[in-house]
Order: structure tokens, then C-alpha cells, then sequence
């Protein structure tokens, strides 16, 4: 969370039930759950309910594809809102943040897998 402050990237404030994306919207950013919760939508359900510190729209964001899920505040909610040139001077800096995101897309890959 240092890194994110330190480089002052942009937050943005959601109230409960506001959309974030949808699903083919292009991933365009990722975000890091400040305060509040997102639930990520797909196939017409919850696939995963993120609350502060959790990070959600990271596989848009790397791959530069559009989104395959959707997302929206469960509750008042503000993120920080990483850019892919964001992403990248991060991922440079803090080899942990990359890292625990590649880590975090490999438990979501393996989760959908078995479901």
C-alpha cells in the first residue's frame, strides 16, 4: 500500500450497489480496495466478494484484453485506480506487489478451474 500512496495514484469513491465495469468493458486499470467491498460477477453470480487491501480487474489490466467479469460496490467503497504505465513503474519498484498479484491471478485461475 506504501508504493500506492507514495506515487499518489488517483482513488475513486463507489457507492453500494454503483457499477465499477462490466464484463467486455476494456481493462483499461486494476484496483486496490481501500475501505469498502466489490463483488466480481460472472456467469450471473458472486465469484468473489474483495474487501480493503484486495485487488480485483488485475487480469484486464496485464493482458490488455477487455474484462471478463463484472464488478461492483457492495457497499460505500473506494479504490485506488492503477493504470497499466502504473502497473508497470510498480511492478518495477515493488517486485512484492507484482509478485502477490501474479500469485493472486494464479488462485483465481485455479478456482474457476475447479468450479
Amino acid at each position: 500500500m506504501g508504493a500506492i500512496l507514495r506515487l499518489g495514484v488517483p482513488t475513486k469513491l463507489y457507492k453500494a450497489g454503483e457499477r465499477i465495469f462490466l464484463e467486455d468493458d476494456a481493462g483499461d486499470a486494476m484496483y486496490v480496495v481501500l475501505s469498502g467491498a466489490v463483488d466480481v460477477i460472472g456467469f450471473g453470480r458472486v465469484l468473489e466478494r474483495v474487501g480493503a487491501g484486495g485487488v480485483f480487474g488485475e487480469m484486464a489490466v496485464i493482458n490488455d484484453i477487455p474484462r471478463s467479469a463484472a464488478a461492483l460496490a457492495s457497499e460505500p467503497t473506494e479504490v485506488a485506480v492503477i493504470d497499466r504505465a502504473t502497473f508497470l513503474q510498480l511492478a518495477g519498484e515493488e517486485p512484492e506487489f507484482a509478485l502477490s498479484v501474479i500469485q493472486l491471478m494464479t488462485e483465481r485461475v485455479r478456482a474457476r478451474m475447479t468450479h
